[in-house]
């Protein structure tokens, strides 16, 4: 097989992969991963703004803000203004989302990333710099996106808002 056909096959088996866990994940939480992203960076820091989140996660503020939206329409969290500063709004979960937290299947990367942090030094190195130049090849270096294996549709509200947009 000739080097091109071996990274594209690669490159279509991670997503393959990807597509096949967020689907399960959506079918089995009725989220998709980057909703359970934001509810579980919530958990985590309950004082977070809209705009501390999406800086937690790598997405754009419009992105974070469609996704709060939308899990608040389902009653899995809700806004509350600070007690130290009206104008600083919180999301907060309610007992619904942090059930379904608890129940939600773990994350495609959990066992990518133990792996991943076994690794030497060096090829930690080697593998964030031939993935960052793989992105480069395929103009994706400005694409909106964070830390999770999620394949998804776009956002079209958060793509108008806030160039380019992820998946949410």
């Amino acid at each position: 097989m000739e080097p091109i056909d071996e990274v594209l096959t690669n490159l279509r088996r991670v997503i393959r992969a990807t597509d096949l866990h967020s689907r399960q994940l959506s079918k089995k939480s009725g989220l998709t991963a980057p909703q359970l992203l934001v509810m579980v960076t919530i958990q985590k820091h309950p004082e977070y703004t809209i705009s501390e989140i999406a800086k937690e996660i790598s997405l754009s503020q419009a992105t974070v803000t469609t996704i709060v939206d939308r899990l608040e329409k389902r009653e899995l969290l809700h806004r509350v203004r600070s007690d130290v500063d009206r104008r600083r709004v919180h999301p907060q979960l309610t007992e619904s989302g942090k059930k379904l937290i608890a129940a939600a299947p773990t994350a495609l990367q959990d066992s990518f990333v133990e792996q991943f942090e076994q690794l030497e030094d060096w090829e930690q190195a080697y593998l964030v710099a031939a993935l960052k130049r793989v992105a480069q090849m395929m103009d994706a270096e400005r694409i909106d996106a964070s830390p999770l294996l999620h394949v998804g549709d776009i956002d079209t509200r958060a793509q108008e808002a806030d160039e380019p947009a992820a998946s949410s």
